[in-house]
């Protein structure tokens, strides 16, 4: 391939879109795509599949994922039906009429369930959570919430998402608004173990421009552009099967069920929030505030805490209109104004990210990939290792926690701070929760910038610098990036009433559980067994 070629490609992986788009007729080659009327679902209730395909036949197996995956479901030779869809599926939802019903028996367990359908030698992978049985006994047990807000934001199926998509009056802008009534792009559910990630493995060479070889990836396999940046295969999925390995006995529930159903929460020792955690709404911060008040304690091992959302129609509909919010938010106008969809920082909503969890992604963002560290430590250095989450690890102060694995990045959180006699230390103690202790902290960037940077090839862009420089400034002219460019990924623990937070704020933590990194996962036994009373 040509310079100019392979230049043009790059260009088309990292900037284009290539989203699954519907076909109002069908395509010539096998096509099959499924999806569920709901994120989670009771025992006792049933799952509204709706299928479309170009297949005179298909067949659908549910499978419950996770340490070792089992077949609980099977259905063969159901009669296959071509499904017209609009072009704005990604806002309004496909429309598809239901095609079966699967009832959830009172056996099944909490967890992530596949739902794999298959058909004309095509494969589509959706997935639904099942919630933990009414009355069940919660004692010992750990409770994931997985991002689910966040794999909406990212789903492009259909073309557009809270990133990219084909809206607005010239058909090229993402979309405030999203259907969850749409499959899951290619990747969210599964992948092959050699998938690459956006924290990069290998430093790059002296004088290279930076890549972003998970995009290249996806767009020379087919794979959503996003596969990486969410859904269950690149999370969650990691910390349910090591959980499993452990011998965690583990609940999951989604962020619709915490914000619809939070009694779900109440009497559990411990939740769980891992990987990439970007949205939530103000009941879902409600709940969760109330529980630590209460006596609840939070191990989120996840970060990029970031954007307020909407939801409505019992959570098939979310809004959040990010940097476009204070121009076109509708709650801008008619109120209620802290509702309005746009960073947690944001001095109209009054109710900073690090409230619920010490730290936000207004004062993190980006590290060791594209242009933003790319050489950096990929782990957290440590500074305070005589804390209690740091027993039988033998941590020095200035270890590299986390380093050969990888699990500083690819979006962090942080908060302002200091350094007073070799220790970090929250700059304005006015920004954080009473009682926090920074106890490891690595550096990070809202942008990419550096001389091997070529103009109009890089992914970031101004963007996210300039966003962040007006929430934090109230300005985004080039001295106000300047101020606020540079922020930092920490490990937070505090206090809060009756209850207490634990916060490693990096969304690839759970690559180090993964990649058996046996200081990361005892980091994370410590917390889990503290918090569930195991210790």
């Amino acid at each position: 391939m040509s310079p100019e070629r392979d230049g043009a490609w790059r260009r088309e992986a990292v900037l284009g879109n290539y989203a699954e788009r519907p076909f109002r007729t069908p395509p010539a080659r096998p096509s099959i795509w499924s999806y569920c009327d709901r994120l989670s679902y009771a025992p006792g209730e049933v799952v509204k599949v709706s299928v479309c395909t170009n297949a005179p036949r298909y067949d659908v197996e549910v499978i419950r994922d996770g340490l070792t995956p089992v077949t609980v479901f099977a259905r063969g030779g159901l009669k296959g039906e071509w499904r017209g869809t609009p072009d704005d599926c990604s806002v309004t939802g496909c429309g598809w009429p239901v095609s079966l019903g699967i009832p959830v028996p009172p056996d099944w367990p909490s967890g992530g369930y596949i739902l794999r359908s298959r058909g004309g030698g095509d494969m589509h992978e959706h997935l639904f959570i099942v919630r933990p049985r009414p009355g069940a006994d919660k004692r010992g047990r750990l409770l994931l919430i997985a991002a689910t807000a966040t794999w909406t934001a990212y789903n492009d199926w259909g073309g557009s998402n809270h990133y990219q998509g084909c809206c607005g009056p010239n058909g090229d802008r993402f979309s405030p608004v999203l259907s969850t009534l749409r499959p899951l792009a290619r990747g969210f559910v599964s992948l092959p173990p050699d998938a690459p990630r956006a924290v990069l493995l290998e430093d790059p060479p002296i004088n290279s421009e930076p890549r972003y070889p998970h995009m290249e990836w996806a767009y020379a396999n087919g794979y959503s552009k996003k596969y990486m940046s969410s859904g269950w295969a690149s999370f969650e999925r990691h910390f349910v099967t090591w959980a499993g390995a452990e011998g965690y006995a583990l609940d999951i529930i989604s962020q619709t069920d915490l914000h619809y159903r939070p009694d779900l929460i109440e009497g559990y020792a411990c939740i769980a929030l891992v990987g990439h955690d970007e949205y939530w709404s103000w009941e879902m911060r409600d709940a969760i505030d109330a529980y630590v008040e209460g006596g609840g304690r939070i191990a989120r091992f996840a970060g990029n805490f970031m954007w307020q959302i909407r939801l409505s129609d019992e959570g098939r509909t979310q809004t959040c209109y990010k940097y476009i919010a204070r121009d076109e938010d509708p709650f801008m106008r008619e109120g209620p104004r802290e509702r309005v969809t746009e960073s947690w920082e944001a001095p109209g909503i009054g109710r900073p990210g690090s409230a619920s969890f010490g730290l936000n992604a207004t004062h993190g963002l980006y590290a060791s990939w594209s242009g933003c560290s790319p050489r950096g430590a990929k782990g957290f250095p440590v500074y305070r290792p005589e804390h209690w989450a740091f027993a039988k690890t033998g941590l020095y102060y200035g270890d590299i926690l986390g380093g050969a694995s990888r699990i500083f990045g690819y979006e962090v959180d942080g908060l302002p701070y200091e350094i007073r006699g070799g220790l970090p230390y929250v700059a304005d103690p006015s920004l954080a929760p009473q009682g926090i202790e920074i106890l490891a902290l690595g550096i990070a960037s809202t942008i990419e910038e550096g001389s091997t940077i070529l103009p109009g090839r890089s992914f970031l862009g101004a963007e996210d610098g300039e966003y962040v420089a007006s929430v934090l400034t109230g300005r985004k002219d080039r001295a106000a990036v300047e101020q606020t460019k540079r922020g930092c990924g920490m490990i937070v623990n505090f206090p809060k009433g009756r209850g207490e937070v634990f916060h490693a704020g990096s969304s690839d933590w759970i690559m180090g559980l993964t990649r058996k990194d046996a200081i990361v996962a005892q980091v994370t036994r410590n917390v889990l067994d503290r918090y569930l009373g195991r210790a």
